[in-house]
């Protein structure tokens, strides 16, 4: 997402410029550019993407609701930053539900569906062996589009539209307490998850899916990371 994408000159109305500017600031939040307790200030969102204040307090507003932002009274609105319970919420919240994802899911799952997730997979695994921030980005967007994509099997739209907020939340959270910096998804678990769905074990894709979990939260260590400047990490 570039200036170009949103520019006032194109014929877009104001909602899908504020729409525009929530895509861009939640891939940089959950790509973990943009760390918690960051301050996104009006002003300098509008100056960067070049709209008025309104626009950008609009797509605040939707990033507030998502719980990605969290806006105070006479000091406005900053990277959500969650406290250790809240952590511990995220994750208890996932147990709760991916679960019943999987017990949906499998009963949706066809060759072509299968075959469409070891596509993914494949691609999670290259982007685990390359190198830089952009593949970084790359990898943890796609160990997060896995458990979206066992959301969309499922066929529940308000079930996906809940894993969509606990997987941002859930990158949030890493980004604030990973010990590794990764997301860690990367250790062969979706492969597993995928294996056991393809066999038509849903009690032992569901376990699987609990040890997952446990896995990512064990990695959190409660200590905060930094991150970039606003300016810096939306790379306009």
């Amino acid at each position: 997402m570039t200036i170009a994408d949103i520019n006032p000159d194109t014929d877009v109305t104001q909602e899908d410029r504020a729409q525009a500017i929530r895509d861009t600031l939640r891939d940089a939040i959950v790509d973990r550019r943009l760390a918690p307790g960051t301050k996104l200030s009006e002003a300098e969102v509008g100056t960067l993407f070049d709209v008025s204040r309104t626009v950008v307090r609009a797509a605040l507003q939707m990033l507030a609701f998502e719980g990605l932002v969290k806006t105070e009274r006479n000091r406005g609105a900053f990277v959500s930053n969650p406290t250790p319970d809240e952590a511990r919420q995220v994750f208890s919240s996932r147990r709760l539900i991916e679960p019943g994802i999987i017990h949906a899911a499998i009963e949706q799952l066809t060759p072509s569906t299968i075959a469409d997730m070891r596509a993914h997979l494949t691609e999670e695994t290259r982007h685990q062996h390359e190198r830089g921030p952009s593949a970084r980005r790359a990898e943890i967007k796609a160990s997060g589009d896995f458990h979206l994509m066992l959301a969309s099997v499922a066929g529940n739209a308000i079930l996906e539209k809940f894993m969509a907020e606990l997987v941002a939340r859930s990158s949030l959270v890493i980004a604030l307490y990973g010990r590794s910096g990764i997301s860690s998804c990367g250790h062969g678990d979706h492969a597993s998850i995928l294996d056991a769905l393809e066999q038509g074990d849903a009690e032992k894709a569901k376990s699987l899916m609990l040890h997952h979990i446990d896995h990512i939260e064990a990695d959190l260590d409660l200590r905060n990371k930094e991150g970039l400047a606003l300016k810096d990490a939306l790379s306009l």
